[in-house]
């Protein structure tokens, strides 16, 4: 079976408070990027093994987010060996969530493969244990998250109107790094109540709270962010915690 991981966006992200367990608490609304994917295929076989192309990625294969999904679900539903294959176009590091958007297929045609009939909140329940963003990719809609970015409510929004254009730096920003240098604080005005304004409003009021530290340290990407507002973008942003960055322009 053949599945394409797609990338995300985020529209605004609110950083509001760092919790006793060390992870901070987010507000942030999740939007597919279907211009950007990955390719994945799982076939049946008689050992596990995953098997990685396309953009270099650092580490051993068997600590990819695929096969963490795969012993998940095996271990869980007695499931037989598999070969996962995994060509890699979403950029690593850029906050475009290509890991977790992996790791979701995994689960999702695993859940096709071999019949287990499980819906997509059970599916997002296992998909939480894997990264904060994972279940987002479970549902694939337009998504407010809260909590670490696993607490998800259905938001009715279409772009269906803008082109999306994606900027990847050749920079790769670790998660750690990005919260490394931010401050934590409850916005005056919340993503949900920005949204309702037309996206022609939303320059100036929707904000990535990472962008204020990184473009600081890495300069490069404010400049990107104007570029995409000289080009023509009605709203630019980075995405997540970067080093992407994207732009919104009408069709």
């Amino acid at each position: 079976m053949i599945f394409f991981p797609n990338a995300k966006i985020n529209l605004g992200l609110d950083i509001i408070e760092k919790r006793p367990d060390g992870f901070h608490n987010i507000e942030t609304l999740f939007v597919p990027c279907p211009e950007c994917c990955d390719i994945l295929e799982v076939l049946y076989a008689e050992k596990f093994s995953m098997h990685l192309y396309g953009s270099a990625l650092d580490g051993d294969p068997m600590d990819n987010l695929c096969a963490k999904a795969y012993h998940l679900m095996a271990k869980i539903y007695d499931l037989p060996p598999v070969a996962i294959h995994l060509y890699k176009k979403i950029p690593v590091g850029a906050g475009l969530g290509g890991g977790s958007s992996d790791a979701a297929a995994t689960l999702i045609l695993l859940n096709r493969m071999f019949s287990l009939d499980l819906n997509d909140d059970v599916l997002a329940g296992h998909a939480a244990s894997l990264g904060s963003d994972c279940p987002f990719f479970i549902y694939n809609l337009p998504m407010y998250a809260t909590g670490r970015g696993e607490v998800l409510s259905p938001v009715d929004i279409s772009l269906d109107d803008y082109r999306i254009e994606l900027v990847t730096p050749d920079i790769f920003i670790s998660t750690k790094e990005a919260y490394a240098e931010v401050t934590p604080r409850k916005p005056v005005v919340s993503i949900l109540d920005i949204i309702k304004r037309p996206v022609e409003e939303w320059r100036g009021l929707l904000k990535n709270d990472f962008e204020e530290s990184l473009f600081l340290k890495y300069p490069g990407l404010a400049a990107e962010k104007e570029a995409l507002y000289a080009k023509g973008a009605v709203y630019a942003s980075m995405s997540g915690s970067g080093s992407a960055l994207y732009g919104l322009f009408k069709k």
